[in-house]
């Protein structure tokens, strides 16, 4: 399933002490795309999972129009994420885990309840939900714990 392989690239983000999110692109049935968070290495506000994946599809296909791709990615993107979905022309987004501080498709904020003038993304919600939510609990105990100085 392709979910479980963006979950391996949220992982990845994870034991890099990244929040862990993880996203791969699809195109015609095969993994074009893989990419995790990489906000804290790169010292980068926007190197999230789901840009850096759009970016590679783009370069793989050659096209930044991304109009049969499907992004899978473990968490509800956040605005900066799903306006790039839009502008890169992805057909299909599917998620895991509801992000109640950022999530843009509903969660806190839902950029698609307005028709997008130029381009419809079709969307799947709540994938393996329960996986990408306890990695991101995982990640913010051991940051709690760091911080508090009972974790090394």
């Amino acid at each position: 399933m392709f979910m479980q392989e963006a979950l391996l690239e949220a992982k990845k983000a994870f034991n890099e002490e990244e929040v862990p999110v993880g996203a791969i692109a699809v195109f015609q049935g095969n993994i074009i795309a893989r990419a995790y968070n990489q906000v804290e290495r790169l010292q980068d506000a926007s190197a999230h999972a789901e840009l850096l994946c759009l970016r590679q599809a783009a370069s793989f296909l050659k096209n930044w129009r991304l109009l049969e791709v499907t992004l899978y990615t473990t968490l509800e993107p956040c605005t900066l994420c799903l306006g790039a979905l839009l502008s890169f022309r992805v057909k299909r987004l599917v998620w895991g885990a509801p992000d109640i501080r950022q999530g843009a498709d509903g969660s806190w904020i839902s950029l698609l309840s307005t028709p997008h003038p130029m381009h419809t993304l079709e969307v799947t919600k709540g994938i393996l939900p329960e996986l990408s939510a306890q990695l991101m609990k995982e990640f913010f105990v051991k940051k709690r714990r760091q911080k508090n100085g009972e974790d090394n």
